[in-house]
């Protein structure tokens, strides 16, 4: 049923992003390439859906997840930026754990810093580092992991052309926290890249890599999606719909295929 929904959801997101084409003269390829680049000097409020399933030791589970990532950039004097990257889950799920039912609330959330030069180097490539926090901001115990995280971030991309082409990293120790849940020691990798057309589409593909130290076990599903740039009224949105795969997860992690949805809102300065 959840699946159906998300099919017709898409369907929906593709109607309204070919509306937008036919209607609005403001379409921009380079606008929609610069969303391709997640520390661009830009205010941007995604809105990003993901439906997984086959959750839990018993397969039986499944989970719909809402990330609210708000992009916020700060000038850090006239050769520098501050790109801060939230990301506030609001997850729904049923039977993640066999006999635990249904939860909804509000999971761990991440905040980013990255601190950009400005200017592009004389190699083309676009850069950020600086440090990323996880926070204990979950309603319930299933929703998170109820421990405070740290560590470093990094980013680098590049554009040429039509294309970007990047990798965001980071690692994750926590230091705090509920004494009696198990510590997080993970990596995560997020190589993409992007194709952007003069019609402002984008294709792109990418992995959401996780490693855990502790467990020694990934979580790897790759991901390919298209957009589209539309206008609604003075307001450009970035449409996406999109589908994955977990190549790799722990025994009681998601499984098959998995959707997503994604609405980016790009706000004035």
């Amino acid at each position: 049923m959840m699946t159906h929904k998300f099919e017709l959801l898409a369907v929906a997101m593709i109607s309204i992003a070919a509306w937008g084409t036919a209607n609005s003269q403001s379409d921009s390829a380079d606008l929609a390439q610069e969303l391709t680049n997640p520390i661009a000097d830009l205010i941007t409020l995604p809105v990003q859906v993901n439906f997984d399933h086959d959750i839990g030791p018993l397969d039986e589970g499944s989970k719909l997840q809402t990330n609210v990532q708000p992009v916020i950039p700060f000038k850090m004097g006239p050769d520098w930026n501050l790109i801060t990257r939230t990301i506030l889950p609001i997850i729904s799920q049923n039977d993640i754990v066999p006999g635990a039912g249904s939860q909804f609330g509000l999971g761990d959330t991440s905040v980013s810093l990255f601190f950009s030069p400005t200017a592009t180097g004389p190699s083309g490539i676009v850069w950020g580092v600086g440090p990323v926090f996880v926070l204990p901001t979950a309603t319930d115990r299933l929703l998170g992991a109820d421990k405070w995280a740290a560590g470093p971030a990094a980013l680098a991309l590049t554009m040429r052309g039509p294309w970007t082409l990047g990798i965001l990293a980071n690692h994750v120790w926590s230091f705090a926290g509920d004494s009696d849940r198990d510590d997080i020691s993970n990596t995560f990798l997020q190589p993409f890249v992007a194709y952007t057309t003069p019609t402002a589409w984008t294709f792109s593909a990418q992995t959401e890599s996780t490693y855990n130290w502790k467990t020694e076990r990934w979580s790897v599903p790759v991901n390919v999606a298209a957009s589209k740039l539309v206008m609604f009224g003075k307001l450009p949105v970035s449409l996406q719909a999109g589908v994955g795969y977990w190549l790799d997860a722990p025994r009681s992690g998601a499984d098959g295929v998995r959707y997503r949805l994604q609405a980016n809102f790009v706000l004035p300065k």
